[in-house]
């Protein structure tokens, strides 16, 4: 008998549920509290992250969910959500999305801006969907809003909060109803 689908939020169809186990990670000021992650300085230097590293993936199609609330933003630059490539000789963030202090997402790869819903306070939906060597596209509440070329190989998710290079704390946010699908 085969598993029920699930039916995810954006491109349904043929998509199965999935439970990649995770490992936290928490350097310089980075916290993890269950779902909620905080960056508790403003130190423009070294590494600071609290975030969930998920299970690697190697081929096929695999869709993230997951809704965010930004509780308290006195930084500015902190990448929420990442697809990492976990290819020998090409291992590091692929895909990062940032948010700057007034509610913009961005891509931190190039600066394209993928939406200006996350204000603190509001809640966002998050969906990316990497077909592994096409491409990973990004939807945020429900929308098509950014799409890269993805190469061959594998990779992980992670979610959180980040110091990107050129970002600081202070942040908390907390993550909801995360689910993973692949095809």
């Amino acid at each position: 008998m085969a598993a029920p689908q699930a039916n995810a939020e954006v491109e349904p169809g043929g998509w199965t549920p999935q439970s990649p186990g995770y490992k936290v990670q928490e350097k310089g000021c980075g916290h993890v509290d269950g779902l909620t992650f905080s960056l508790t300085c403003g130190d423009t230097s070294g590494e600071q992250r609290g975030e969930r590293r998920y299970d690697t993936y190697t081929g096929g199609t695999h869709q993230f969910e997951g809704y965010f609330r930004i509780s308290s933003m006195g930084g500015s630059r902190i990448s929420l959500k990442q697809t990492f490539r976990d290819t020998s000789g090409s291992q590091g963030p692929y895909f990062m999305l940032a948010v700057e202090n007034g509610g913009r997402l961005y891509n931190v790869s190039g600066g394209a801006t993928v939406s200006n819903a996350a204000t603190v306070g509001a809640t966002v939906r998050v969906n990316t969907v990497n077909q592994v060597g096409k491409t990973h596209r990004t939807y945020i509440n429900g929308s098509l809003a950014n799409t890269v070329n993805s190469p061959s190989g594998s990779y992980y998710d992670k979610f959180g909060a980040y110091r990107t290079s050129s970002g600081n704390g202070p942040i908390t946010v907390t993550w909801s109803n995360v689910k993973f699908w692949s095809k």
